[in-house]
């Protein structure tokens, strides 16, 4: 599983927002356990997902808009 959560409001990059942007920071936070459930996560400790933001060039970042990639499901290495 891999999705994105973007929020409308523009963001260029996690080091941009400040303090105002807090409540929709959080809002994608508490959307994410939710959102990776529905879409097949199994949850609690041996299920799981994770986040990532990616920041700036050295952090990967290529699209210059706040997002973040929830990404988990079974690991298929590990039987």
């Amino acid at each position: 599983v891999h999705f994105l959560i973007i929020p409308k409001k523009h963001i260029p990059m996690l080091e941009s927002a400040d303090s105002s942007d807090a409540p929709l920071l959080g809002r994608m936070m508490e959307l994410a356990p939710r959102l990776a459930k529905e879409q097949g996560c199994r949850p609690g400790k041996e299920g799981g997902f994770k986040l990532q933001v990616n920041n700036g060039a050295d952090g990967g970042q290529e699209v210059y808009h706040l997002h973040l990639h929830v990404m988990g499901g079974p690991r298929p290495w590990k039987k």
